[in-house]
């Protein structure tokens, strides 16, 4: 992840390594979300389940509104993030116990993910990903 950020950084001219915190608005995030929409998301079997990870966007929730998703073309659900934590040194950081970075499904159910982000200034990019893109060990 720093090697992206610091590439990130170099692209945008910025002399030092952009951290994740320092980005909470929709015009600030857009273009690293751009850039890495194929990091958006993943997928780990662990003990039996699929895990569909969403820790890539959550770094970056300050400057959403929503993370909306679909496995294999069922029903739209809303992914439900810990909110951002725009009063403190780092907003982005991940601390609610209670709310997971991931969901479970069945082993080997997920074939397909479809992913719609919706910026805190209402405009949307949407993903789909097949599930060899996004498989990690």
């Amino acid at each position: 992840m720093r090697k992206i950020l610091t590439v990130a950084s170099l692209m945008f001219g910025l002399a030092t390594p952009v951290m994740a915190q320092n980005f909470t608005t929709a015009a600030e995030v857009r273009p690293i979300l751009g850039a890495t929409q194929g990091n958006w998301i993943a997928v780990r079997e662990y003990e039996g389940r699929d895990l569909l990870y969403f820790t890539h966007l959550l770094a970056w929730r300050c400057g959403l509104d929503s993370i909306y998703f679909s496995v294999n073309e069922e029903d739209e659900q809303r992914f439900e993030a810990e909110p951002c934590y725009e009063d403190e040194a780092t907003p982005n950081a991940l601390k609610v116990d209670e709310i997971l970075p991931y969901l479970p499904f069945d082993l080997q159910s997920i074939d397909t993910v479809d992913v719609r982000i919706v910026y805190d200034d209402g405009e949307e990019a949407i993903a789909r990903f097949e599930r060899a893109q996004i498989q990690i060990p």
